[in-house]
């Protein structure tokens, strides 16, 4: 029955999972070997320090680990979940110092920005005149970029001028030529038709005059 019960109670003393742990303020105690106060001291500790809790046992001890990876016993009314008033009172001077330092920087250079305030404006005046020489320099350049393209365009479309201009001219030496065939067709036929009505007139005359010695015409004229 009593080793039931004891191991009853050792099963209660285990904790689940280890945690974090303090020791309670102004105290300097002692982690031992074993859970009694006659056994060996492994290690003086002070108030404040963070402990790793192993396991939380029945007979007021704690087996706990240091941050250096030393185990021991140690007293478990001695131990906080919370750092103590002492540690919390010192880490709360330190931020205060720290953000007194940080106040007393930003108050210095506020008062050497307040000093240097035409520094400041002639230095803003500086920036506006280099952004306005920026952007008129942007302005020209997209402009003559604008430029190059439209040229790059026209040169691109001038073989294709270049040949309709060919075609063109082609089409216009045929056109005159062929008026210039036609018109020596034209001439062409007008001499043949003059040629005709010469030898028509050749032939028809000498019949008139012919008639009209026959008939006595002339005689009587």
């Amino acid at each position: 029955m009593k080793k039931i019960l004891g191991f009853l109670i050792f099963l209660t003393s285990i904790t689940v999972e280890a945690k974090t742990v303090y020791v309670t303020d102004d105290l300097e105690l002692t982690l031992r070997k074993a859970e009694n106060d006659r056994s060996k001291i492994v290690k003086m500790i002070k108030s404040g320090t963070p402990l790793t809790l192993i396991e939380e046992r029945s007979t007021g001890y704690s087996l706990v680990r240091t941050l250096n990876g030393v185990e021991g016993y140690f007293l478990t009314r001695h131990l906080l979940q919370t750092p103590p008033s002492a540690v919390l009172l010192q880490d709360a001077n330190k931020k205060i110092e720290a953000f007194q330092k940080e106040n007393d920087s930003i108050k210095a250079e506020l008062a050497a920005l307040k000093g240097d305030t035409s520094k400041i404006d002639s230095l803003g005046h500086s920036i506006v005149l280099e952004r306005d020489s920026l952007n008129r320099e942007l302005a020209e350049l997209k402009m003559t970029a604008a430029n190059a393209i439209e040229i790059k365009t026209e040169r691109d479309r001038l073989p294709e001028r270049v040949v309709g201009a060919e075609r063109e001219l082609q089409k216009l030496k045929r056109e005159n030529q062929a008026l210039i065939d036609n018109s020596n067709q034209d001439w062409f036929i007008y001499g043949g038709a003059l040629s005709l009505a010469g030898v028509l007139l050749g032939f028809i005359l000498p019949k008139l005059g012919w008639r009209r010695r026959s008939s006595g015409g002339w005689d009587t004229f």
